[in-house]
């Protein structure tokens, strides 16, 4: 059964892999071309219209998490669901809608109603696919569903307070400082309700900190797009780095748990 969870692992991370790379390649025409420090250790003066985009594009993400939590509640309590995405027809339909969703959401993204929805959508989906490896967490690895969920949120919370009160400016030093000080806080609080012991901590922690960079490295470029028109592909942009953590934690901890 180990065995199971592994493949089912590997199978749900491709599915996240797949995401991002369908977004990326949607908006790869829209990016301009920014160094990796540029984006993790420089600082973006904003206008007043940048400042309230990125607002709106963090508020937009939170509706996206809050689809994908909602589609993961659902998941991981349906063998149904479970046994559909983990054979290869449910993974070609999940590839299809991993991939086709954001298209629809970026081809919306002017009509407030059809943009949001599509946001909506793409949350409660990508939460749907991951019922193989939640439903596998749940009953062979408990606690580790709980982990990955708790660094998500604190990952997403730390960052979004940040831009929320960054103001004119957003310094991705600061971004990254607080992001990385919140993740080992997180990470031994963890230990201390949870008991996830020493190397638990250095996992946790390190996980929170390799988030903070995706989601400031994507914050990052989204405010420096010359080209953005509208929050909503930064949305799915940061949705799908944020995804991609999610299933990145539940994979190490079931294979960290496989060999106990």
């Amino acid at each position: 059964m180990p065995g199971i969870a592994g493949r089912r692992c590997e199978e749900s991370h491709s599915l996240g892999a797949g995401q991002a790379a369908a977004l990326i390649a949607a908006r790869s025409d829209m990016l301009p071309y920014m160094t990796v420090t540029e984006n993790l250790f420089g600082t973006t003066q904003l206008t007043a219209a940048r400042a309230d985009a990125i607002k709106k594009t963090y508020m937009l993400l939170g509706l996206s998490v809050a689809g994908a939590f909602c589609g993961g509640y659902l998941g991981a309590r349906s063998d149904a669901l479970a046994n559909l995405f983990t054979g290869w027809m449910g993974w070609i339909l999940a590839m299809v809608l991993l991939n086709a969703i954001p298209r629809v959401a970026i081809a919306v993204r002017h009509n407030p109603v059809l943009g949001v929805t599509a946001l909506l959508v793409d949350g409660f989906v990508s939460g749907l696919v991951l019922a193989p490896i939640l439903r596998v967490a749940s009953f062979y690895a408990p606690g580790t569903i709980q982990i990955a969920m708790v660094m998500t949120l604190i990952i997403f919370a730390a960052i979004t307070l940040f831009v929320m009160s960054s103001g004119r400016t957003f310094s991705a030093p600061r971004g990254l400082m607080l992001g990385v000080f919140i993740s080992i806080a997180a990470a031994v609080a963890l230990n201390m309700f949870l008991n996830i012991g020493f190397l638990g901590i250095l996992i946790a922690a390190g996980i929170g900190i390799f988030g903070v960079f995706i989601l400031v490295y994507a914050t990052s470029d989204v405010l420096n797009n010359p080209d953005a028109d509208s929050p909503i592909p930064g949305a799915l942009t940061l949705f799908a780095g944020l995804f991609n953590v999610f299933v990145a934690v539940l994979n190490i901890l079931l294979r960290l748990n496989r060999r106990r």
